[in-house]
């Protein structure tokens, strides 16, 4: 199956610029409720994943840090301890598997490396399970 049926293409997701604080990451991570945003730069390659954690982290590591001081804090310069890898999209379905098993979304590119989108963990999932569920012939 081509994962191009899944994908959810850049201009209907969130995503971030790698000189956007700290701050405004925080928000708009609160904002749409979501837990791991991309981060795309401004000639569109996929420069990896900011996560709830790493902003957290990034806050309780850094001494003296409040809230109010994130607004001049980049993210491009909070470590991230995970590097979500994007997949091409002529990438078989059998690849993503391994990759949303510890990734809540997988980045997808172009043959250019240009980000265009992204496919859920619950997408994939879905269509596992509704291979499960069918009936087997006899």
């Amino acid at each position: 199956m081509n994962i191009a049926f899944f994908l959810i293409p850049k201009r209907e997701i969130v995503y971030l610029a790698p000189d956007c604080t700290m701050r405004q990451a925080l928000e708009r991570m609160e904002y749409h409720r979501y837990t791991a945003v991309p981060i795309i730069d401004k000639e569109g390659k996929y420069v990896g994943t900011i996560t709830e954690g790493d902003l957290l982290w990034k806050l309780k590591n850094t001494p003296g840090l409040s809230f109010e001081g994130t607004e001049k804090l980049l993210i491009k310069d909070v470590p991230r301890r995970i590097q979500n890898k994007p997949v091409r999209i002529d990438a078989r379905l059998e690849d993503l598997l391994s990759l949303a098993i510890s990734q809540n979304f997988v980045p997808v590119v172009d043959d250019f490396d240009t980000f265009i989108g992204i496919i859920r963990r619950r997408e994939i999932i879905e269509y596992y399970a509704q291979g499960l569920a069918k009936p087997s012939a006899p």
